[in-house]
């Protein structure tokens, strides 16, 4: 076709359209699934917007009034439905159209095989792992808070959760919660609040409602949006039965709108009793404590070493001073014993000694010895010969002596050495005398 045309010579632009639908006409009949965002049929041909649940694009349908009619609930705004018809395009406007001749909603029955099939796909791919939950803060600073606008929902999540903390700040989006376009709002408002930093917690609230009510939750492209999020998302959708995929894929899953508003925030009354009665078991205990040590403190303070602290040195002194004085006795004893033994022996030693037999009138005989040399003792007449000097200590004095006779030899008697007197002293020794 463009080798057709030039710069010079330019088709006209019915020749364009007209070649296009001669080239849409020949694509054939298919057969397209998609949720109706739109339906227009009060003139003789119905006009409506079939758009792609999972992303960001639309198809206009075209059809008899009669069809639309005929197919009854099943052709509303919100429904999930397959059709069948034919690519057109319009000449006059230059829109392409699909013209429908067949229409018929989507089952329940493959409504839920879908979403079944999806959450085997999600769960393979880790999203629902308990460990990537995260935990709200216990205080958040704001909550975001994605809802329809006016609803009930947003009405019980703010009321239980200003009710609870009355300080409790929301950052508010009001969206689309079904219909065609649910998914593209609630995913626009939950980037939005991921983007606050002061927005901490998110809430996705909506009240109860069918399984075809509820499809936009259990979308593929919402549940990877939220698994997106860096900030902690608590899906509050329906009622308690209701379990759409969002639940799963949330960080927090509550039942009800109404339970996510308690869930939120702490309860005010709750957290002051709870500081009222850890101030009381604090204030118990630092006084327990203080009565602990104070007992503790008077125990040391009446021990005796506190009480009197002169008392051990005084006990100590008392004790040095009687050790001293026994050391003294016994000392004293001592030498009182061993003055008695001096004596006992002073006076032994001088019953035993020369002095005391020569003050008994003995005498000691010795004979001279040479220079140098200590006199030697007369122990028998042999060695006195006559002449013989020698030198007689007595009692109280020594006096020298001339042996004047030869002494007679042993076992003589008689005159020739003298006569016995009446005491029996021998001449030589009374000579000596």
């Amino acid at each position: 076709m463009s080798g057709a045309t030039s710069e010079e010579e330019p088709w006209p632009v019915r020749t364009v359209a007209r070649k296009i639908a001669e080239w849409v006409d020949r694509l054939g009949a298919v057969w397209v699934e998609g949720q109706l965002a739109q339906v227009n049929a009060r003139t003789g041909t119905a006009f409506l917007t079939l758009r792609d649940p999972a992303a960001d694009v639309s198809l206009q349908l075209t059809a008899p009034s009669s069809l639309v009619r005929d197919a009854g609930a099943a052709v509303t705004e919100g429904s999930r439905v397959i059709v069948h018809g034919r690519p057109s395009f319009y000449l006059g406007r230059g829109t392409l159209s699909l013209r429908v001749d067949r229409i018929r909603a989507v089952g329940l029955g493959e409504l839920l095989a879908r979403i079944e099939r999806l959450r085997r796909l999600l769960a393979a791919e880790g999203l629902f792992d308990p460990a990537l939950k995260r935990r709200p803060p216990l205080l958040p600073h704001t909550i975001g808070l994605v809802t329809g606008r006016d609803s009930a929902a947003e009405h019980d999540v703010v009321r239980n959760a200003t009710a609870r903390w009355p300080a409790v700040r929301f950052r508010i989006e009001n969206v689309a919660v079904q219909g065609g376009l649910a998914v593209e709002q609630v995913v626009g408002a939950l980037r939005a609040l991921d983007r606050d930093p002061h927005v901490e917690v998110i809430v996705l609230a909506r009240g109860g409602g069918s399984v075809e009510d509820l499809l936009p939750f259990s979308d593929e492209t919402l549940c990877r949006a939220v698994a997106a999020c860096r900030t902690p998302v608590v899906s509050a959708i329906g009622h308690e039965p209701d379990s759409p995929l969002v639940d799963h894929v949330a960080d927090v899953r509550c039942s009800t709108p109404t339970e996510a508003g308690r869930s939120l925030v702490p309860d005010l009354a709750e957290e002051t009793d709870r500081i009222a009665g850890l101030r009381g078991r604090a204030r118990r205990a630092l006084r327990g404590w203080v009565d602990r040590e104070q007992h503790r403190l008077d125990d040391l303070r009446r021990r005796p070493v506190l009480a009197d602290p002169l008392r051990t040195v005084t006990f100590r002194e008392g004790e040095l001073a009687d050790t001293r004085a026994a050391a003294r006795r016994a000392v004293l004893r001592r030498l009182d014993r061993s003055s008695s033994e001096l004596e006992h022996l002073t006076a032994r030693l001088s019953a035993l000694g020369p002095a005391a037999t020569l003050a008994r009138g003995y005498a000691i005989v010795q004979l001279p010895g040479t220079d140098g040399e200590v006199p030697a003792l007369l122990r028998s007449v042999a060695d006195a010969p006559a002449g013989t000097a020698l030198r007689i200590r007595v009692a109280d004095g020594a006096v020298a002596a001339t042996v004047t006779a030869a002494p007679p030899p042993a076992g003589a008697t008689g005159g020739a050495h003298g006569t016995d007197d009446s005491d029996g002293t021998d001449d030589t020794e009374e000579k000596a005398r």
